[in-house]
């Protein structure tokens, strides 16, 4: 297999909203509605992230406005009574960050996202400095690839790798996003490990494999 896999620098935004630890409530809630994003990560000297303020982070200012809490639910939510009574973003931030490396798989983003319960992480470099931001919506976007070449990195990575012999008597067709292969090839044994690498190609939905063992002549 000689196809490099999407990376998060493939479909990561280039363009980033990002404040300043100094940044009032405010601004943070204006710059997120102007946006229209649901996070901003938080930089400082050159671009170094040095934590992400989210929704969630602000919104428990409303959470808390005019409840008060008893002893132990104080002390039992200390960091979130804390972010409902700041109004700069180096206190509400969430810290440190959990970012990505714009050479990290698309898999790999989207374990860090959902482990952590984010919509979207910073990408930084080896540094730290910011060079993105991925989100859920981009990492679905391998899913927009076109069909004919979906059907062609199929065919030429992994048709032609594994039935180098039998390759010309196998059809790859793919319908919006779904790859049907079908024919006769020489060695049965390789179509189950046929059909699970046309499944790691990026894009694809499914795999219907209707390969069969040539017939006997």
């Amino acid at each position: 297999m000689t196809s490099q896999p999407f990376t998060v620098a493939d479909v990561m935004t280039r363009k980033v909203v990002a404040v300043l630890p100094g940044a009032e409530f405010k601004e943070i809630v204006a710059a997120m509605e102007r946006w229209k994003v649901t996070a901003v990560p938080v930089v400082e000297g050159e671009g170094r992230v040095v934590g992400v303020v989210s929704e969630a982070d602000l919104l428990l200012k409303e959470e808390f406005h005019g409840h008060r809490l008893g002893l132990v639910e104080q002390m039992r939510r200390l960091d979130a009574t804390a972010k409902a009574g700041s109004r700069r973003a180096e206190d509400l931030m969430t810290s440190p960050a959990v970012t990505v490396g714009p050479g990290a798989s698309l898999p790999r983003a989207a374990r860090l996202m959902a482990s952590h319960h984010v919509k979207r992480l910073p990408v930084v470099d080896a540094s730290g400095t910011i060079q993105g931001v991925v989100s859920r919506s981009d990492l679905l976007k391998v899913f927009l690839r076109p069909d004919d070449d979906l059907a062609a990195e199929v065919r030429h990575e992994v048709v032609e790798h594994l039935f180098p012999l039998s390759h010309r008597k196998v059809e790859v067709r793919v319908d919006a996003g779904v790859v049907t292969l079908s024919g006769e090839v020489l060695d049965s044994t390789l179509v189950p490990l046929a059909e699970r690498l046309a499944r790691t190609v990026e894009g694809v939905v499914d795999v219907r494999c209707d390969l069969a063992a040539q017939s006997p002549t």
